[in-house]
């Protein structure tokens, strides 16, 4: 992926896209704006969801060997993986000692993190995902662009025709008569999917919470396809995030408050399934957790940045954000996209990295004007605009030492040395008064409160900076020739 301008810029010229973008997130805004002005206490469920997820990882280590043995004691098989490579690999084994040649999946952002679909297609495993709008992304042959709806970028036409063109070449195939009304699409992609429910030994899930105390892990849904996946199998694998871990049964009472409000603007999830371990005769017989770190350790020793662990993954922000709405979730070359993308990923791969992927990576904590609308929707209080803040600084650090310094750079050494000495601060400002009347040929624009602005500046940096920003011009008299001339202001 090229870095995240570049990406932007393709983006926010998808008229198509932006249309289904700002249609999709104004529609879930409302829904959530409707449902938590419902809770007048909404605000000290905020402090109580952020409270738990931050007593978790202060304590991680404790929390996730409590769960290894309450797993164990209930009958699940627990596996420790470092990175993406050491997830996949376990994956792959389990599936192999079964004779597996398909898998089905419930919605996972963690097994999209990791690339789990290709790492089994390169095994001759075929993994299915059942979440309408993951299998809308699977069967385009495409990305998801969003945490909640990876299909967002595409309206219900678009959708029609993905199904007649590709369910048959991977089962059942959509009627010929197949219409672009959301219920039928459904009901195309219900019978689509029943087949696979019903053929599959295997099935591979992550999970929103994990509950140290128990051994419980729990995951929320909307469609029903997650408990076909989550009974029907006779073996279930589980990747799971260390940071989902919280300590006590009781801590999922905040967390499930705050999570269908916050994400699909409802009161409750219709599917909210739990299970623990091993319970013979009922559901799979054969369990497995994955417990991934992936980055996580990194992003956990960041004193500023280990708040971004505590997101419970419900895409309020990137409904919330504007830049988002205008770019979609590909530009940020990530399955987790939006303001939660943009710290996420540097935090987890870290920053100043060499290469393409380091330059795309260290791009993602500019994509935000620092609104903070975020923040204000986070319901565990993720101080998203803070992490940005930092995170650029870190950007900085880590390129202060490059051969050939980037023109910002240099901008603010010169800006530096000028106001490092009065006398060149007064060259600098006698100069602005002739750079003024220069930029004053290039036109003028009037900025609310009567404030001057220069128009397009020439030049390669100078004409793309102002092409999206107002640039102030400079008055034609500095302070100090005022002050001269005017004997301080007496005259």
């Amino acid at each position: 992926m090229p870095a995240f301008p570049t990406a932007a810029r393709s983006a926010l010229a998808d008229t198509q896209l932006r249309h289904n973008l700002a249609h999709a997130t104004s529609t879930i805004r409302a829904k959530r704006a409707a449902v938590v002005g419902e809770v007048e206490e909404w605000e000290e469920l905020r402090l109580a969801g952020a409270a738990v997820k931050e007593a978790a990882l202060r304590d991680l280590d404790t929390h996730l060997l409590r769960l290894e043995e309450s797993l164990t004691a209930r009958g699940a098989t627990v596996h420790w993986a470092r990175d993406a490579a050491e997830a996949n690999e376990i994956v792959v084994r389990i599936a192999q000692d079964h004779q597996a040649e398909e898998v089905v999946k419930v919605k996972s952002m963690v097994t999209q993190e990791i690339g789990l679909n290709e790492a089994l297609a390169e095994h001759g495993i075929a993994a299915w995902e059942t979440d309408l709008a993951e299998l809308i992304v699977q069967l385009g042959d495409d990305l998801p662009s969003h945490i909640l709806v990876p299909a967002i970028h595409r309206n219900r036409a678009e959708v029609r025709e993905i199904f007649l063109r590709a369910m048959g070449t991977v089962g059942r195939p959509a009627p010929a008569d197949l219409t672009d009304e959301p219920a039928v699409l459904a009901g195309a992609a219900r019978e689509h999917l029943r087949e696979k429910f019903l053929r599959a030994r295997v099935a591979v899930s992550g999970a929103n919470v994990a509950v140290a105390e128990t051994g419980t892990l729990v995951v929320v849904e909307s469609e029903g396809n997650g408990r076909m996946c989550l009974t029907l199998p006779e073996v279930l694998i589980s990747v799971v995030g260390i940071e989902k871990v919280v300590p006590r049964w009781a801590d999922l009472d905040p967390l499930l408050r705050l999570l269908p409000r916050s994400s699909t603007g409802e009161r409750m999830n219709p599917y909210t399934s739990t299970w623990t371990g091993v319970t013979p005769g009922d559901g799979p017989q054969e369990v497995h957790v994955v417990l991934l770190d992936n980055g996580r350790t990194r992003a956990l020793a960041d004193d500023v940045g280990r708040q971004a662990l505590r997101c419970i993954r419900c895409s309020a922000c990137l409904n919330a954000c504007p830049v988002y709405e205008r770019t979609g979730g590909h530009a940020y070359g990530s399955v987790y996209p939006g303001p939660i993308g943009a710290i996420l990923n540097p935090l987890m791969k870290g920053t100043g990295r060499p290469g393409l992927e380091g330059e795309q990576v260290d791009s993602l904590p500019y994509a935000s004007s620092l609104c903070g609308a975020c923040f204000e929707v986070c319901p565990v209080r993720i101080d998203i605009p803070e992490v940005l803040v930092h995170l650029r600084s870190q950007v900085v650090d880590h390129h202060r030492g490059d051969t050939v310094p980037k023109a910002e750079a240099v901008a603010m050494r010169a800006a530096a040395w000028s106001f490092s000495d009065s006398r060149r601060l007064a060259w600098v400002e006698r100069a602005s008064g002739v750079a003024g009347r220069v930029l004053g040929r290039f036109g003028r624009t009037t900025l609310p409160g009567g404030r001057r602005a220069a128009g397009r500046v020439p030049g390669p940096g100078a004409a793309a900076w102002t092409g999206a920003r107002d640039l102030p011009a400079p008055p034609r008299e500095s302070f100090r020739a005022w002050w001269r001339r005017t004997d301080g202001g007496r005259s």
